[in-house]
């Protein structure tokens, strides 16, 4: 009988160990996805990889930020890269023009939000009216997300003599504001939280005007998506998993240790003010959003041909967000 069960454990061993050197050896499957921007947008992207989300679906995801929208979009279009985190924006829609096959998978930020800061002497959004305003790029999310609003409050740029200057992502903005090198900006509840309390003029929560826009979503093309649906499926549930870590107050301080690390911030109290916002700018259901892409076809259709021929629908899949929600993922 003993002999019996040292040979019964020893097969259980065995075989135990074979299969976790065969799950040991399998390889994770490579995707490298960019995104334009830098702020606490990025958040669940930044959980995802530091609390290895992506892994636990066979995926080694590597997050790569890159100068600008265009950028991204250049590496996607020839091959480099296989996804994009970004919005509905001139780059996006202007490489779709251009017969770049990308279509949105999923919505995780779908509308406008940040504020539009301005220097103390700016006291209402009319006084914008002959002022430079900074964005990260020529139709970039930035450069949108003011344009919108201007538009929001009946201002027009050319009429009005309001003129953009490129300058680069949010820490490079918030600081020639601060500097009052340009009148105003756009900026994330990160980078805003400092100057709102030296006195800088918050001239509107984007959030909360009534604007649609498909924000921070999941770009890919349809080339990609329908030769690898797996991994496109993966990244999403690597995305769902991070956002429900992340709404969980438990979780806060490593959390805040990801927008630490991601935004390269120096205290934690500077990660405080984008934490707060995450809870009221994250969807649940992860669903891209066509009305939002629609309204940034008529703005940008006005000055664009190629683009006000677009079609919102064929820019977006909803099919894996479906299968998450029907699996109960929220």
């Amino acid at each position: 009988m003993k002999n019996t069960l040292e040979i019964f454990f020893a097969v259980l061993i065995w075989e135990i160990c074979t299969v976790l050197a065969v799950y040991a050896a399998q390889p994770f499957t490579k995707v490298i996805m960019t995104t334009g921007s830098f702020s606490e947008r990025e958040a669940a992207m930044y959980v995802a990889q530091d609390q290895g989300f992506f892994r636990r679906y066979g995926l080694e995801l590597t997050f790569v930020q890159v100068r600008n929208g265009p950028v991204g979009m250049a590496a996607i279009a020839s091959g480099e890269t296989q996804l994009h985190e970004g919005s509905a924006t001139g780059a996006v829609l202007g490489a779709a023009a251009e017969g770049v096959d990308l279509v949105f998978v999923a919505g995780m930020i779908n509308k406008l939000i940040g504020n539009i800061m301005a220097s103390p002497k700016i006291k209402s959004p009319a006084d914008l009216k002959g002022k430079v305003i900074a964005v990260t790029s020529a139709s970039g999310g930035s450069w949108m997300f003011t344009t919108l609003a201007l538009e929001y409050w009946g201002l027009d740029a050319k009429r009005d003599g309001i003129s953009f200057r490129i300058l680069g992502d949010e820490s490079v903005r918030s600081q020639a504001l601060a500097n009052e090198t340009v009148a105003a900006t756009h900026l994330g509840y990160t980078f805003s939280a400092p100057l709102i309390s030296r006195g800088f003029t918050n001239l509107a929560d984007l959030a909360k005007l009534p604007i649609p826009f498909q924000s921070t979503g999941v770009l890919t093309t349809r080339r990609f998506m329908n030769a690898s649906p797996e991994v496109v499926e993966s990244v999403l549930r690597g995305i769902v998993d991070s956002l429900q870590f992340i709404a969980q107050p438990e979780n806060k301080p490593a959390v805040l240790k990801s927008l630490m690390k991601g935004l390269r911030l120096q205290k934690v109290d500077q990660a405080l003010e984008g934490y707060d916002t995450l809870g009221g700018i994250y969807e649940r259901k992860i669903y891209p959003r066509a009305d939002g892409v629609r309204n940034v076809i008529r703005l940008l259709g006005l000055t664009n041909e190629k683009i006000r021929k677009l079609k919102a629908e064929d820019l977006v899949d909803d099919r894996f967000v479906k299968k998450l929600e029907k699996e109960g993922k929220f």
